[in-house]
């Protein structure tokens, strides 16, 4: 009995002096540092650019990253990461979230977590030559496609007949483009319509998007880490209200970033409703 009585009172008395247990700890750590850490893509017009005063990344998705640390009352710092980099920075914790150009995929979703309203729709764009006689998808078999590591249109070029090659990013399958080494560069829509229209313009005169379907338009989400409920439950509200309060749109207009999905977005969520990206798999 009188080792009982201890033994009983342990049980009732430790859910009283143990800390409350929280679903994740994140934006506990992204106060306590004053700074939040978000991978973006860098230079990659239309959604980055490089600021010449202060040699830092902007542009789209870095605004977006800026409004979530207003909203956390931290500053904002951001790491620019490829496609072989992402996943690595957000489970290691070199960035507290990804704001790129990443869609919502299963295979992403197994991975990582995400903010369920997705804030952009893209699918993938071809570019080639005006010669290369490639006005389809379909004109893509036998020939070689160019994507980044990783990306999510090589499974649908497969499924056309393609051959698809994985390189580090854009800039590299521009290059594999230039050079020959592949016949369709194939990236994000905007990306490549920026290439086409922005800076560079002159440079690429001799190219075209080889159609207007778009590959596979999915949801653009923002990824967290395995079971991170709050900090995915935050960002998702700041989501909504970027939607809601057209933060978006002005942001699409302002960087020239395709607005179609914005706007149709914006008028949706005006009258309560929003778009939600495929459920992910339980943690």
């Amino acid at each position: 009995m009188k080792v009982f009585i201890p033994l009983v009172l342990a049980a009732i008395l430790l859910p009283l002096i143990s800390p409350p247990a929280t679903a994740d700890a994140t934006l506990d750590k992204v106060k306590d540092r004053g700074k939040l850490v978000v991978g973006v893509d860098g230079v990659s017009p239309p959604f980055g650019f490089l600021d010449p005063k202060t040699n830092q990344t902007g542009g789209f998705q870095t605004e977006l990253g800026r409004d979530i640390a207003r909203r956390l009352g931290v500053a904002l710092e951001v790491v620019p990461v490829t496609a072989s980099t992402r996943v690595q920075f957000l489970q290691s914790g070199k960035v507290d979230l990804l704001i790129a150009n990443i869609q919502w995929t299963r295979e992403r979703s197994e991975a990582l977590s995400y903010a369920p309203t997705p804030y952009n729709l893209v699918g993938g764009a071809a570019l080639v030559r005006k010669d290369s006689g490639i006005t389809k998808w379909e004109d893509l078999k036998g020939k070689v496609a160019c994507v980044s590591q990783g990306s999510n249109f090589a499974k649908p070029l497969q499924a056309y007949g393609a051959i698809v090659k994985g390189l580090r990013g854009i800039p590299e399958s521009l290059l594999a483009l230039k050079g020959g080494t592949c016949a369709a560069s194939v990236h994000v829509s905007p990306a490549l319509h920026q290439v086409l229209t922005g800076d560079s313009a002159a440079e690429w005169t001799d190219y075209t998007l080889a159609t207007r379907d778009q590959l596979i338009p999915s949801p653009t989400v923002i990824w967290t880490r395995r079971g991170e409920k709050d900090t995915r439950a935050f960002v998702d509200g700041a989501i909504r209200d970027w939607h809601k309060s057209g933060l978006l749109l002005d942001f699409a207009h302002k960087y020239g970033v395709p607005d179609e999905y914005f706007a149709a977005a914006h008028a949706k969520a005006q009258q309560g409703a929003f778009d939600a990206a495929p459920p992910e798999p339980a943690d």
